[in-house]
């Protein structure tokens, strides 16, 4: 059983779980990702390892509140256990001293950008960060970013906080000021997209991180394949970064909606069960 040590809401619908896992905690690298189980009836929840504390033996996720799993997830309190925890998963972030690094993430997907921009500041790297919200109360991680960020630069839809514009804006703020050797992407697809179409404008090498729909982890199931540069590629175990020049994000934004619909049916279903189990009021 895996216990949660701390938790904390970063925002209305994001949570920071802290995780006994000490073997994961020893073993993990930037870009690796867990599957758990809160219990025997659950699904496979795929999630970034934010951080790590290997003295401590626990792990760091950052889940967002979307469906019936993740709503679960972020219900459990301290002390209480996940039944299954599997990972350290995936390809691990290629780190080296390459110059300066942009990195870019929008919304939830700053949580598995933070532990690529300590790993490439901790590498000698300059590093650049360029996070995005629709407005400042779902900024998360701020802090965290800006102790490893030579820079942090802070976008805003609403202008609420930081900047006002998206994430590509600040991106080609810094492009134009400064050489920039390498980039790194994460956030919704459609962010993705455009952020790697601004990268390409101006030939820098950029990898994203792709946050499709995982189920078993190993490959075996296809519901995370993607197109890269042509070719199928499986998320979970050739991933889950790849060279953002090449993905097809059409084809993957268009895949990440087959789901939908049965999502939606499903939490409408488990609120009607929360509403039946509610104590009446007297």
């Amino acid at each position: 059983m895996y216990k949660i040590i701390d938790k904390e809401f970063l925002s209305e619908n994001v949570a920071r779980l802290v995780i006994e896992a000490p073997y994961i905690a020893k073993s993990r690298k930037a870009g690796n990702f867990i599957i758990l189980r809160i219990d025997k009836n659950g699904e496979r929840i795929p999630l970034t390892i934010a951080d790590a504390n290997i003295e401590k033996g626990t792990i760091t996720v950052i889940v967002q509140r979307v469906g019936v799993s993740s709503h679960k997830l972020c219900a459990m309190n301290i002390g209480d256990a996940l039944l299954d925890v599997v990972g350290p998963l995936g390809k691990e972030t290629h780190i080296s001293n390459v110059g300066t690094v942009l990195c870019a993430g929008g919304g939830v997907g700053v949580a598995p950008l933070f532990p690529i921009v300590q790993a490439m500041k901790l590498a000698g790297n300059r590093v650049i960060t360029v996070i995005a919200a629709r407005t400042k109360d779902l900024v998360i991680l701020e802090d965290e970013m800006r102790a490893y960020s030579d820079e942090l630069i802070i976008m805003t839809d609403d202008g609420s906080l930081g900047k006002k514009g998206l994430v590509t804006q600040g991106m080609e703020e810094v492009i134009l000021r400064e050489k920039v050797n390498e980039a790194v992407v994460i956030g919704p697809a459609i962010m993705m997209k455009y952020a790697a179409l601004t990268t390409k404008k101006y030939d820098i090498p950029t990898v994203a991180s792709l946050n499709t729909i995982m189920v078993d982890g190993t490959g075996m199931c296809g519901a995370c394949r993607v197109s890269v540069g042509g070719k199928t590629e499986f998320v979970c175990v050739n991933g889950p970064e790849f060279d953002a020049h090449k993905v097809n994000f059409d084809e993957m934004m268009f895949r990440l909606n087959a789901y939908k619909t049965k999502e939606a049916e499903g939490y409408s279903d488990y609120l009607k069960s929360l509403e039946s189990t509610a104590p009446a009021l007297v």
